[in-house]
């Protein structure tokens, strides 16, 4: 058994590791500074209390994006010097960050114990490789994200960070093969275990989901599919799962072998990024060769997002959640006793809310961020919640799931076919939205995204946006010149959050306008780039008139975009005269 001794390293701070709402992100020639990432995971260990780290287990992985491997070695080494008693790996480097909640909250080790936290490595759905981006953050025991209290700590300590622990001499471990490295140090063993990555995960979703049932659907010869992982981890998750476990024939897979560039794409479940799904799906602006399949999904990077399509049509995330919230007790058997409640992000558009007011379930409107979700789901006030941004999930773990939501949709889509696999057409996903907008209305939606701007320019927007507030008059002058048919602003804020189970506040979490007839203006600055600011605009107009609820949404809603951009006079503080994204 190889032995190591503990070094202190000493070491200066580094401006700006400031985690945002998932973790720190940057380039990964930032990352790969002398003794960066080192000082990040030190103020980490130092943020957390002794007992969540000495003699402790740690799960340490991610979505396998360029500088993983080398990251991973690096906390290796000092989680060692720290008094960790084990680390727990993915075979090569790889969970998806659902998953890395799961082995968190499920799995068990050989001695019967759990893990009490985990380092996941990803930058989630930005760009990988030697130029682009790469991340981290921490999870606590719960499997849910650090919460703002941790958060804060960490980065007050790279303010003044002076050494770390490390064990230089460890030996790097082999995380290609299944099994366990031990080594002893200055505390005793330490043990290095490298576990399938698909395992914990596969057990829990055949624990939440009817899989017979998905398989029939998915035997069916009038029912075809396609997964595009955008060559992120979901890959793994996909192949094990739709065609070991479910059955679906490989081909049915796209871009599902994990890269650490993602195949020079952007791992962004989205029209704009997952341009192959989307020209199989019929969405494409070319004529698509042959039918397009029944059913489309996509992952990012690191399988928490998910983007849901039927043929020819594209399913809005804020949609997405509702439908699974409306259809959840009878399609899905973890959900058979009936949801606690459901929630969701500030921006996301409100046909969750029309959903939770028919079935008489709990609401909560949260800021962005996952960990808002978490602790509704501790408190058992919360089942399944979603955010417009591609993510969804429920309370079978403390993050998004990609894979999951993809799941559900099979679920719902298998209840409403199960008597018509063997004749008649089969409900479709459209058929699907289509009649939920019958029954609970439409809500209009769309997102603009103006990435990589100038942060100054970003910033001075959101304060004119903020000063505006004080005088409604003069917004609904603006209003009415841009286009007397849209409605009066009757109020506008900067939304606050306090948190019903902890009693802490969040505040500055978007700048909301808010009008006569339900519409929404919400103006964000997004902590998820690792470079510049990006500017989201998020638009939204609610429609419960069954003859008006098929119009082309971005037709619906261009008077409110037209005065989006007058208000917030986005041309002049950014330069841009075209959004980079549009979902």
């Amino acid at each position: 058994m190889a032995t190591f001794k503990v070094s202190r390293i000493q070491t200066k701070p580094y401006d700006g590791q400031k985690p945002g709402t998932s973790g720190l992100r940057k380039k990964v020639k930032v990352f790969a500074q002398p003794h960066y990432l080192e000082n990040f995971v030190q103020c980490t260990f130092n943020a957390l209390t002794a007992d969540r780290i000495k003699g402790k287990t740690l799960v340490v992985s991610g979505d396998g994006r360029y500088y993983s491997e080398e990251a991973i070695q690096i906390i290796i080494k000092m989680s060692a010097a720290n008094g960790v008693k084990c680390v727990w790996v993915g075979q090569n480097t790889l969970l998806a960050t659902p998953a890395v909640s799961a082995v968190i909250r499920e799995r068990v080790g050989k001695d019967g114990s759990k893990a009490s936290g985990a380092f996941i490595l990803t930058a989630s759905h930005n760009p990988g490789g030697p130029n682009e981006d790469f991340g981290i953050k921490y999870n606590m025991e719960n499997g849910g994200p650090a919460p703002e209290g941790v958060t804060d700590k960490i980065y007050e300590n790279t303010t003044t960070i002076n050494e770390y622990l490390t064990a230089e001499d460890l030996p790097d471990v082999d995380i290609s093969k299944v099994g366990t490295t031990s080594f002893s140090g200055p505390d005793g063993k330490f043990e290095v275990e490298v576990f399938d990555s698909t395992d914990t995960y596969v057990k829990l979703m055949k624990s939440i989901f009817d899989f017979e049932a998905i398989k029939k659907l998915l035997s069916c010869p009038k029912f075809t599919f396609c997964y595009d992982a955008l060559h992120g981890v979901a890959g793994v998750y996909a192949k094990r799962i739709f065609v070991e476990e479910l059955g679906a024939n490989e081909s049915s897979l796209l871009n599902c072998t994990p890269k650490k560039d993602f195949g020079g794409g952007h791992p962004d479940p989205n029209l704009t990024y997952a341009k192959e799904l989307v020209q199989r799906m019929g969405l494409g602006k070319s004529n698509t060769e042959g039918e397009p399949p029944e059913f489309g999904a996509a992952a990012d990077g690191d399988a928490d997002r998910n983007m849901v399509l039927g043929k020819r049509f594209f399913v809005t995330p804020s949609d997405s959640v509702a439908i699974i919230a409306a259809n959840a007790v009878e399609a899905i058997p973890y959900f058979s006793g009936g949801l606690k409640g459901v929630a969701r992000s500030m921006p996301t558009s409100a046909a969750l809310d029309v959903v939770a007011k028919a079935l008489n379930l709990k609401f909560f409107e949260v800021p962005t961020g996952w960990k808002f979700f978490g602790n509704l789901m501790d408190a058992g006030l919360c089942s399944v919640c979603g955010e417009e941004s591609f993510g969804t999930g429920s309370d079978h773990v403390r993050e998004k799931d990609g894979i999951w939501a993809v799941l559900a949709w099979l679920s719902i889509l298998g209840q409403k076919n199960k008597d018509k696999l063997n004749g008649e057409n089969l409900v479709t996903v459209e058929d699907i939205v289509r009649q939920h907008w019958v029954t609970y209305g439409r809500h209009y939606y769309t997102r603009y995204d103006y990435e990589n701007v100038d942060a100054g320019g970003a910033k001075e927007l959101m304060a004119n946006l903020v000063n505006l507030q004080s005088d409604l008059s003069e917004v609904n002058k603006i209003v009415k010149g841009v286009n007397s048919a849209v409605a009066n602003v009757k109020s506008a804020d900067e939304f606050q959050y306090t948190d019903p189970v902890d009693g802490s506040v969040s505040k500055h979490q978007g700048i909301r306008y808010l009008f006569e007839d339900g519409s929404r203006l919400v103006f964000r600055l997004s902590g998820t780039g690792s470079e510049g600011a990006t500017v989201r605009v998020y638009i939204e107009q609610y429609e419960n008139d069954s003859s008006k609820i098929s119009r082309d949404s971005q037709e619906a809603l261009k008077p409110l975009v037209d005065v989006a951009l007058k208000l917030s006079k986005m041309q002049e503080f950014t330069g841009r005269s075209e959004p980079t994204v549009i979902t």
